[in-house]
């Protein structure tokens, strides 16, 4: 097959990508103790960009030395020689023609390991549920995390701001605001995690409030010339079940409004981002995204079957896909597929844990085209 929807090219805030295929921010806590990126890194992500993808999207980086660290050897851009670390990175990447994202991330409650703070913050003092993940580093219940005071969360701002500064600095071509998964600012969103009763908690709109503060205080701080976007989703790290409680009327809500900010696209990722997400016969997560936020989406959620996502691409579910675990066992997945070329399949063992990489790098003879 020819794919013609996935092989089609696509302009985002002026950047044009050679195609649709994204690869998804994922959690690899491969940097140095002190949050540097470093070679081996470059290795791994300079590998998609060779491999064909148009944009790469970064792990979640942290962005200060206090309470934003979610796991131990996560890079960071809360210092200088974090963003000079990156540089090398960034140039491996883009040498190759693709797009490079950085996510800023600011774990809040759902914290693991952080080498700055002893304790977790949250908008309430509410310990996410669930348990922490054994293979990034954690084990046992989520402790409860102390309650934000309103200095927290100018902190908190200022901090997605200044990693957003850092990142353009290091060479990125834009960043992605995480705003989903369980971390801070989906923590915010969340009902159940969020029972302030000042002007961040309680209603939709201020529990939507710290979104749309962060994104304006970046694009300030970046100029219009910066790619900005967002990732968003009802799932979580520590809540694979959770939905929103007003389903569809609250997706209308939340991308209608993030839609109207400077945002250039919005990242939906779902369990499988082609099924419902509010219920029988509701609209996907992305299309959701897309009909009300009038922005381009990327979706993520069990795309990795070339067809599937072709057709998703042809029903206008989405502008882009995004790629985890198929990029993880295939970092050529686009120049296989153009190639019909069979594509490896996942193994957990020895593509998921992070330490693993050199012999993740053996397993596949990448296609380049180059």
């Amino acid at each position: 097959m020819s794919y013609n929807s996935l092989f089609s090219d696509f302009t985002i805030a002026g950047s044009k990508l050679k195609n649709r295929f994204v690869v998804a921010p994922m959690t690899r806590v491969s940097a140095e103790e002190d949050g540097c990126a470093n070679d081996r890194m470059k290795q791994y992500y300079e590998r998609y960009a060779k491999g064909g993808f148009s944009m790469v999207i970064s792990e979640g980086i942290y962005l200060d030395e206090s309470y934003s660290q979610g796991y131990y050897n996560q890079p960071g851009l809360a210092a200088k020689k974090h963003a000079e670390s990156w540089k090398p990175v960034v140039d491996a990447v883009q040498q190759h023609g693709s797009i490079f994202i950085a996510q800023l991330m600011h774990a809040g409650a759902q914290g693991q390991g952080n080498a700055y703070a002893d304790e977790t913050i949250a908008p309430s003092e509410i310990a996410p549920k669930g348990e922490q993940l054994e293979f990034y580093g954690g084990s046992g219940p989520f402790p409860v995390p102390r309650q934000m005071t309103e200095q927290d969360i100018t902190d908190a701002k200022q901090a997605f701001v200044n990693g957003a500064v850092a990142a353009k600095n290091a060479g990125f071509d834009g960043v992605e605001i995480h705003g989903a998964n369980g971390y801070l600012l989906d923590q915010f969103l969340t009902e159940y995690l969020n029972t302030r009763e000042d002007h961040y908690g309680g209603s939709l709109e201020n529990r939507l409030r710290l979104f749309l503060e962060i994104i304006q205080d970046i694009r300030t701080a970046v100029g219009d010339d910066f790619i900005v976007g967002i990732r968003v989703s009802q799932i979580k790290v520590s809540d694979a079940e959770h939905k929103w409680s007003k389903g569809e009327t609250d997706a209308e809500y939340i991308f209608s409004t993030l839609g109207k900010t400077s945002l250039d696209y919005i990242h939906t990722t779902d369990g499988d981002a082609t099924e419902s997400s509010f219920g029988k016969g509701t609209k996907t997560l992305a299309n959701a995204a897309k009909t009300y936020g009038k922005l381009p989406v990327i979706a993520n959620g069990k795309l990795g079957d070339p067809e599937k996502a072709n057709t998703f691409m042809e029903k206008e579910e989405a502008d882009l896909v995004s790629l985890g675990t198929s990029a993880l066992a295939n970092p050529d997945f686009p120049n296989r597929v153009k190639l019909n070329v069979k594509l490896n399949s996942f193994d957990f063992e020895n593509i998921l844990l992070p330490k693993a990489f050199v012999k993740d790098h053996e397993l596949h003879q990448d296609i380049n085209m180059e």
